[in-house]
């Protein structure tokens, strides 16, 4: 999925989170959905750039941003159980256009398997 030389490609994100309040799961039961099972199945999707789980425990929300090389590639059946997990749809679901990147100066140069699912890990 690389774009020919002198062209860009028009990345893609996409936001979804879910209201987990009369959800059968949790935020610590999604974690460790993470851990065992999704963040290895997505490291192996083609197109998708990175991927951030996020959580809002206050508010009890769980969601994730995406960044894809297309929206074509975001739109392939990717593998998720989160809906299944969680029980319904997404709350909310929308895609943006990038308007800029970029990476600022950091320690730690690897950015897989950081945060609160593998703190201790």
């Amino acid at each position: 999925m690389v774009a020919p030389a002198g062209t860009l490609r028009a990345m893609r994100v996409r936001v979804v989170w879910w209201e987990l309040d009369g959800s059968e799961t949790s935020i610590a039961e999604l974690r460790e959905y993470l851990r065992e099972e999704s963040v290895d199945a997505f490291g192996a999707v083609e197109g998708l750039r990175l991927k951030l789980w996020i959580a809002d425990e206050e508010r009890n929300r769980w969601g994730a941003v995406y960044l894809w090389e297309s929206e074509e590639a975001g739109r392939q059946r990717l593998p998720s159980r989160a809906r299944q997990i969680i029980g319904k749809d997404p709350d909310f679901e929308e895609w943006f256009d990038l308007q800029a990147s970029v990476e600022g100066v950091f320690s730690e140069a690897l950015l897989s398997r950081r945060g609160a699912a593998f703190a201790g890990a």
